[in-house]
């Protein structure tokens, strides 16, 4: 199906992260990273009623040597994200990479802090790639590589034992019961810990490293509950080849779906440069945590992954450039915008009325879709294709029947 959408050049801002915190205020997370690249890292907002318009409201440069927001999550008129501290604070073993900032009159406010990752000069890479709220908005999960930490929200106070995973973590969701972490080999479904309740300390500047450790001590955190773990499932067409999950969302409303992202990697061909890749996206009954339905969603690998809040739609950004929405009930492809940057879209998301979707890329553009209410009734139905199946055989038999006749 066809759709407005439109491409918004964003110079010297790659992006990273994105969350709206309303209908028409988006936050986007981008910039150079940490290296000196002459990049600023920031936070910005943005108004976009529709993919007509795009203004920039405010801005917040972060310090310098700070890292790029390379995630996010909105709660209301807050938003949770993951950035690195300077290198000068790395150095004294202080990292405030988890963070909440509230916009209050369109100005970004940094009301809590905490310390969920080790980062030196050896692994500058790590950084919190992972946020995701529960859906009571009690809890928060902000995860590295390959470090889970569950936290209590608002107060970020840690409320499990900090998980160790032995391969690398790609996403995590909340249903009101269990989280599940999606790691490179297999889903993770653990109990959700309960959150605990503490006052805000009000000297926000000040790492909580220490203060954690002491309530941790306190409270007698437990290790996370392991329910089941899921391993890849067959997928069609991808015999010879090794699926890794990408992502994990849970339906909005319907605890008992979910969805993942599997990239499937086939051996090197002679004289190809690169490994054949394939996407897909699954449906699970959660919980069975059998695949219901798969769809192969193209040739290239899936790079982001989001589901819309009204529940009726999957997106996702590809390898290929691409952008796409299936419906979320049948996983059938309702649109497709074919080149929607010049790179892989690094982050996709609906805003809250599921009727536009915006995808970034460290290209410098994001791209604003329009999902029209009318987009569920495009995808052909088992009833359609028979309908349709009927009136062929009608046809062919009329036209033969003419044929005789004459």
């Amino acid at each position: 199906m066809r759709t407005q959408h439109t491409q918004y050049p964003l110079p010297a801002f790659p992006v990273y992260s994105a969350a709206f915190v309303g209908n028409d205020k988006l936050i986007l997370g981008g910039g150079g990273g940490s290296s000196r690249s002459g990049i600023k890292n920031k936070l910005r907002l943005y108004e976009i009623p529709s993919v007509d318009k795009f203004e920039l409201i405010s801005e917040l440069e972060l310090d310098k040597d700070e890292d790029t927001p390379m995630s996010m999550v909105a709660d209301g008129s807050r938003i949770v994200c993951g950035i690195n501290s300077s290198t000068e604070q790395l150095d004294k073993g202080i990292n405030q990479n988890c963070r909440v900032y509230k916009i209050e009159k369109d100005t970004f406010n940094l009301t809590d802090v905490a310390s969920t990752l080790r980062v030196t000069r050896a692994n500058m890479e790590e950084c919190q790639k992972v946020t995701a709220i529960s859906p009571g908005r009690t809890l928060v999960a902000a995860a590295g590589t390959r470090d889970l930490t569950i936290l209590s929200y608002p107060t970020l106070v840690p409320a499990a034992t900090p998980l160790r995973a032995e391969h690398d973590i790609y996403d995590v969701s909340f249903s009101p019961t269990t989280v599940v972490v999606a790691t490179t080999d297999e889903l993770l479904i653990y109990v959700v810990p309960t959150a605990i309740a503490h006052k805000s300390s009000p000297a926000v500047q000040q790492t909580r490293s220490k203060k954690q450790k002491q309530k941790a001590k306190a409270e007698h955190l437990e290790d996370l509950k392991l329910i089941k773990s899921v391993e890849p499932p067959a997928l069609p067409g991808s015999n010879g080849g090794t699926s890794s999950f990408r992502a994990v969302r849970f339906h909005p409303s319907n605890s008992s779906i979910a969805y993942s992202v599997l990239n499937t990697t086939f051996p090197r061909t002679r004289g190809s440069k690169m490994a054949p890749k394939q996407g897909y996206v699954c449906r699970w009954d959660a919980d069975t945590w059998e695949v219901s339905k798969v769809r192969k969603v193209g040739e290239k690998g899936i790079t982001c992954f989001d589901v819309s809040p009204n529940g009726k739609y999957v997106a996702y950004g590809s390898a290929d450039h691409s952008v796409g929405i299936l419906d979320a009930n049948t996983l059938a492809p309702l649109l497709s915008v074919l080149k929607a940057h010049d790179f892989p879209a690094t982050v996709l998301r609906f805003n809250p009325a599921s009727n536009l979707l915006v995808s970034g890329s460290a290209d410098n553009t994001i791209r604003a879709v329009a999902v029209p209410e009318s987009l569920t009734g495009t995808t052909w139905t088992t009833g359609s294709v028979v309908l349709v199946t009927l009136l062929i055989l009608l046809l062919s038999i009329l036209i033969s029947y003419a044929f005789i006749s004459a």
